[in-house]
């Protein structure tokens, strides 16, 4: 058995193109355009370029897109203030103020001094709580992209059984309870779980998101599952010097044993601005109360 390729790159084109449909209906049937503003504190290079692309994609979407750039000596009341500012700003529908934060910074402040309403990223503890208990609110983009792509691959997930690797706010609790609404009997394993081979064997949808490299073998993986792979580990490449980039799934052997496989790179990763985007879209028609159009 070859598995299927789950192509995200391929997956999120075609989502940012049903996206921008959707920004130019907006606009011209109710004036409206979806606003999107990205707070970047420092220079770390990975997060430069990854505002840098979220705000070409913006673009590109037809929104407004805004980049808000911060020394890395910022105080924290400064940050703060500027969300206040962006809270208030009636162009602004979406606000994401990208991690890593410097260390005089507290994260959680800061996420939760952003209106839940204009929170994009699905952080807030009103929508983490409104999540947990099967109300409308705003999804993390990853745990978003990849229950697209899982609906996409597999149509009807009720009554499949499904294992999420990973308890972190960001992926692995948000995933859970997307899979629990949608009728799925859900594990959730982690670095404590006694037999985490075992539990593997038993899944028929299999998330690896805890950060290990090629943590899940291959003889871990169901026949037939479908494999969600959201790790994004570099390690030491073919030459020296050279890193290369792995999930946390041993892909090659993974591929032989299960129904369907996201690669790394090119699997969830591109579906994380996509659905970003969507985010906004969705924030901006609630905001105007204008029924929100069907992205997925």
């Amino acid at each position: 058995m070859t598995a299927r390729l789950i192509d995200g790159k391929a997956f999120a084109a075609a989502l940012r193109e049903r996206i921008a449909g959707a920004v130019a209906t907006l606009n011209r049937a109710h004036g409206l355009q979806p606003g999107l503003a990205v707070v970047l504190v420092g220079e770390d290079p990975a997060s430069t370029i990854y505002v840098r692309s979220k705000g070409e994609a913006t673009h590109a979407a037809g929104m407004l897109s805004v980049t808000e750039r911060l020394p890395a000596d910022t105080p924290e009341a400064e940050l703060l203030a500027l969300v206040g500012r962006l809270n208030r700003d009636p162009r602004i529908h979406g606000i994401l103020v990208q991690m890593p934060l410097p260390p005089q910074i507290n994260a959680n402040a800061v996420i939760a001094a952003i209106d839940p309403a204009k929170d994009v990223d699905g952080f807030h503890v009103e929508n983490a709580g409104r999540l947990a208990v099967g109300l409308p609110a705003m999804v993390p983009c990853t745990p978003l992209g990849c229950m697209m792509m899982l609906r996409d691959v597999l149509g009807e997930l009720r009554g499949r059984s499904a294992l999420v690797i990973g308890r972190s706010n960001i992926v692995g609790r948000p995933m859970a309870q997307l899979l629990v609404a949608a009728d799925c009997t859900v594990t959730v394993a982690h670095s404590r779980t006694r037999d985490l081979p075992g539990e593997c064997r038993r899944a028929e949808i299999l998330v690896a998101a805890v950060g290990r490299p090629e943590l899940v073998r291959g003889d871990w993986i169901r026949p037939g599952a479908t494999v969600i792979d959201v790790g994004m580990n570099r390690i030491p490449g073919d030459q020296p010097g050279k890193t290369r980039l792995v999930g946390d799934v041993a892909f090659a052997e993974a591929r032989a044993v299960a129904g369907a496989i996201t690669p790394v790179p090119g699997g969830v990763g591109p579906m994380t601005i996509a659905c970003l985007l969507a985010n906004t879209v969705t924030a901006a028609c609630r905001q105007g109360g204008i029924a929100v159009p069907a992205l997925a």
